[in-house]
């Protein structure tokens, strides 16, 4: 037993017994390697990785192999979940050697963390052009005993190169006081998405080839562009990605919820991981689709069978969460693995001769359906999909599509029962802050686009939670991870950034102050300990955090938004509801710094795409006074509508900018358009209010 068994994380406790001497990323571990100038290996991965399971059981489980590193090095495990500073400067440093990254990520470092060699999995044996992991460590050894100075002329060149890196992609030679940083123009969105559509896939839905990801941020950015700037192709390619994705074996067709992403093209193979943060970005994506399809189902058949599908779909995977991704006290859980019993994929996957006996005589019924045939789709197995809709499929067999909805249905039920009766994939059940905001934020735009209060308590019982305990113990800050618990790790800029959005989207369902107030107070949080003066933009660790060799700033979208992108959207529209101006100009310095990388490479800078369109098509400022208010807001809400802030209130309120100086309506509210706080002439019905802010 290692230093890892102290540890909470369950990446880490998994390498508790190993027979490395692992140490998790705390002073102990550099004290040691200062003490001993020994080279430290810091070796990243997370619980639901695949590779990661396979590196362990092939080298560090191995005597002979740990008894080497042991002799050698000063070795380190980091869950990314819990450091994700830590991986991001790693990985940086493993992208530039190799060109590539990935998990588990494998780094040697000096006794001051700084890197001279990095690479992600290494076999047992010498294979497809790699060495050996026992070849590497052999010859990374030789050279810290024999050549020192070489390795550390590699780090000071490796940890210069990745300080500067990021200003790849800021603009430069540019004044940092964008007084005149207006001039967003729709000619600016038109640029992005005309290199959004280079790399759509038009035959599989999606963008570029395999492996493939859901890209959400993008797909959301389709749906607003083309909601502003009418463009058809926009829409019709992001409702054809949801469309596949659904249908896919990247939708778990049984028990609802998505995986990490497709290894092939057509959304049918998943890695079969299944991540909090995918599912919630997922969520808010159906919901805007879903309210899009709203407003022309009842005209057209094919927007309506889009309608339910979004909206099944909603339902399915937040069952999901609730079932199987749910804290007792409110906490959303972070991933289950991909592996179960040492195999990928194993509980997910089904043989044709399990479902007849399952389901009998509905048995043939539902393999025509989800592509069931007796040789498998993957690897001598079925993995279940949708080869056809269910209305076209209905048809075929001369079918109503309720009743084939019904038989479906119980054929998934029964066959969710035997699943559980499987070896389950490992659940890696600790509580992220930021994470788990996503999720609350994805509950609210669920609850936004159908109205099932129980989802708006879900997210308020969630928001009750993260406030509650994440609290540091001076309280003036926030933690990044709980479990048992027990909270730990300051939070990262993305903590912030995200529990913000999420404090603003249950405002504008709840009405309730104090969710504003909180976002008020960890926004002048980040203000004052996550900024860089000189661009505007803002480091992902804090000034008071001095355990990682740089502090860097999270500029890129990838899997979830950047904190950086987060915190502009968030500054534009509290810049709105609390009056703040000075906000208002400091998302646009944001955005100058970044513009010119957002139009030319848009895949990298989702989000900061619907910043830049935010400023384009300026937020609505809607002000709804009187008694029916909610009543009214919640209406609204149900509709697409992507460039609005609203407040509201029973009567006027001084404690909002947006909500003094009116008048409120006596028998029904009065909604107020406004915009840089000049309103138009308040309405008093909803059709009058859509006259005034239909693009």
């Amino acid at each position: 037993m290692n230093h890892l068994h102290h540890e909470r994380s369950p990446y880490l406790l998994q390498h508790a017994h190993n027979p490395v001497d692992w140490y998790a990323w705390k002073p102990e571990a550099f004290e040691r390697a200062r003490a001993e100038q020994k080279p430290i290996l810091v070796s990243i991965g997370y619980s639901t990785c695949h590779w990661c399971h396979v590196m362990e059981r092939e080298s560090f489980e191995n005597e002979q192999v740990a008894a080497f590193m042991n002799e050698h090095f000063v070795n380190i495990k980091v869950d990314r979940e819990e450091r994700p500073d830590v991986d991001a400067i790693y990985m940086e440093a493993c992208q530039i050697m190799t060109g590539g990254g990935g998990w588990p990520l494998n780094c040697f470092l000096t006794p001051e963390g700084k890197p001279f060699y990095a690479g992600t999995y290494f076999p047992p044996r010498p294979a497809h052009n790699r060495p050996s992991w026992m070849q590497l460590l052999q010859y990374l050894a030789d050279v810290w005993k024999n050549e020192p100075q070489k390795a550390l002329d590699q780090a000071e060149k490796l940890t210069r190169h990745i300080e500067h890196n990021e200003g790849v992609f800021l603009r430069k030679n540019e004044n940092p006081e964008l007084s005149h940083a207006t001039g967003f123009t729709p000619a600016d969105l038109d640029a992005v998405f005309s290199r959004l559509q280079r790399d759509f896939d038009l035959r599989e839905g999606g963008f570029g080839g395999a492996p493939k990801f859901p890209a959400t941020m993008a797909i959301r950015f389709l749906l607003a562009y083309q909601y502003l700037r009418q463009q058809p192709a926009a829409l019709e390619h992001a409702l054809f990605s949801l469309d596949r994705m659904i249908g896919g074996g990247i939708y778990d067709q049984i028990g609802g919820g998505f995986a990490r992403y497709a290894t092939d093209r057509a959304w049918l193979v998943p890695h079969f991981e299944k991540m909090l943060y995918d599912n919630a970005l997922l969520v808010s994506a159906l919901a805007d689709a879903s309210m899009l399809a709203q407003e022309y189902a009842a005209q057209n058949p094919e927007w309506a069978r889009r309608e339910r599908l979004y909206n099944d779909t909603i339902r399915e995977t937040l069952q999901f969460i609730e079932r199987e991704m749910t804290h007792p006290e409110g906490g959303f859980y972070s991933a289950l693995d991909a592996d179960s019993e040492g195999v990928e994929g194993k509980f997910y996957v089904w043989e044709q001769a399990e479902i007849e006996a399952a389901l009998g005589a509905n048995a043939e019924l539902f393999c025509a359906f989800y592509g069931v045939t007796p040789e498998g789709n993957w690897e001598e197995k079925n993995i279940l999909w949708r080869p056809e809709t269910l209305e076209a499929f209905a048809a075929r067999e001369n079918m109503e599509v309720d009743d084939l909805k019904k038989r479906l249905a119980a054929g998934r039920e029964k066959l969710l029962a035997v699943r559980t009766t499987r070896i389950r994939p490992g659940l890696d059940d600790k509580i992220l802050l930021g994470w788990n905001a996503l999720m609350c934020s994805g509950y609210v735009a669920a609850y936004r686009a159908l109205q099932e209060e129980s989802w708006c308590a879900v997210a308020v019982r969630n928001m009750d939670f993260l406030l509650e305990k994440f609290q540091s113990d001076t309280g003036d800050t926030l933690l990044h991870t709980w479990k048992d618990g027990h909270v730990q790790y300051d939070a990262f800029l993305e903590d912030y950034a995200f529990l913000i959005a999420a404090l603003i989207d249950l405002y504008e369902i709840t009405f309730d102050l104090n969710y504003l107030r909180h976002a008020e107070k960890y926004t002048g949080l980040v203000l004052s300990y996550f900024s860089d003066s000189a661009t505007g933009l803002f480091y992902f660790t804090g000034s008071h955090q001095t355990d990682v060799v740089m502090r860097k700033k999270d500029l890129q979208d990838n899997a979830t938004p950047s904190g950086n992108s987060t915190m502009a959207h968030n500054l534009q529209r509290l810049a709105i509801l609390l009056g703040r101006t000075d906000w208002q100009e400091r998302a646009q310095q944001m955005l100058k710094q970044v513009e010119d990388a957002v139009k030319t490479y848009p895949r990298s800078f989702e989000r900061w795409a619907m910043a830049l369109l935010m400023e384009a098509y300026p937020y609505h400022e809607i002000a709804i006074l009187g008694k029916d208010a909610a009543e009214k807001a919640a209406t609204i809400r149900g509709h697409f509508l992507p460039n609005a802030v609203i407040a509201a209130s029973v009567q006027i309120s001084d404690e909002l900018p947006l909500l003094a100086e009116k008048v409120a309506g006596n028998d029904t509210a009065l909604i107020y358009v406004c915009r840089d706080f000049t309103c138009q002439r308040p309405v008093a019905t909803i059709g009058e209010f859509w006259e005034l802010v239909r693009p």
